[in-house]
């Protein structure tokens, strides 16, 4: 005997059947260019859809945790809180690529002749105690100090170095941003600002400063001195998957690894994993 189907739910079933697997991926805005650049090649190639948001790193592990998404993009290691939160999932964190924050300066400061500072002038620009660029040998102007809020990635391997804890408090900051886009623009609409950026996000307007060693030796901020580890801020760029991944989502991190993937992390201004 054959049953009657309507054309609607024939429709549903054929759409449903048919639909291309989808990958889902959320969390750090420094990852987010790379993987969303390698992305755009792996759906070319492969027809399945990856779909890619920021957040900041701790979104992006919290939302894989709680099955929101396949893959957390982040851009410092798991914490041990985090682990604690979700002691029932194990979870496997995958580097794609090596980066570094930089402290970060208006265009202006740098050329007007602060090029260097040490660990503890920026931890006294970040607490208050100094508030004008003339302390440091630049023009007489009140410093613009930028944070970012405190589950980024970003802020947290800043503050680690710096201030002593990835959770310090920055009562010297003046404003509090999001993502790397959203401090590269405050950093480039002042004069007198100072932030703390990934090494891909520098340009002309906005300019990374040698760091001063309490060796008193001073180390650039060079894709040289990232790969070789003598600059503070280095980190590695991951992936973070629960132990059980989809298979769509497991080709992802493979084609990340792999040559292409990897051009993707090269050309978006960061160190490849894999030579």
């Amino acid at each position: 005997m054959f049953k009657n189907y309507s054309l609607g739910a024939l429709t549903l079933c054929l759409t449903a059947c048919t639909a291309p697997e989808a990958v889902n991926i959320s969390g750090s805005s420094t990852v987010l260019p790379a993987i969303s650049l390698a992305a755009d090649t792996f759906t070319s190639e492969t027809g399945t859809s990856v779909i890619v948001n920021a957040g900041g790193s701790g979104s992006g592990f919290n939302q894989l945790a709680e099955g929101q998404t396949d893959i957390g993009m982040m851009s410092r290691d798991i914490t041990i809180s985090e682990f604690e939160k979700f002691p029932d999932i194990e979870f496997k964190s995958i580097a794609i690529g090596r980066d570094a924050v930089v402290p970060t300066i208006s265009s202006e400061v740098y050329e007007a002749g602060v090029t260097a500072l040490s660990l503890s002038q920026i931890a006294d620009i970040y607490a208050g105690r100094v508030d004008n660029w003339s302390s440091f040998g630049g023009p007489d102007r009140a410093i613009f100090a930028i944070d970012k809020e405190a589950s980024r990635g970003t802020r947290q391997i800043f503050m680690g170095v710096v201030m002593g804890s990835p959770k310090a408090a920055a009562p010297g900051a003046d404003l509090v941003t999001g993502s790397n886009n959203e401090e590269q623009t405050a950093l480039t609409q002042s004069d007198s600002a100072i932030g703390m950026l990934s090494f891909a996000w520098l340009n002309k307007d906005v300019r990374g400063l040698s760091v001063i060693m309490p060796d008193g030796q001073t180390i650039e901020p060079s894709l040289e001195n990232i790969k070789n580890g003598s600059f503070p801020f280095v980190r590695d760029l991951t992936l973070v998957t629960r132990e059980t991944i989809e298979p769509a989502a497991q080709d992802f991190v493979d084609y990340l690894l792999g040559p292409k993937g990897q051009m993707a992390v090269e050309t978006s201004g960061y160190i490849k994993v894999s030579e």
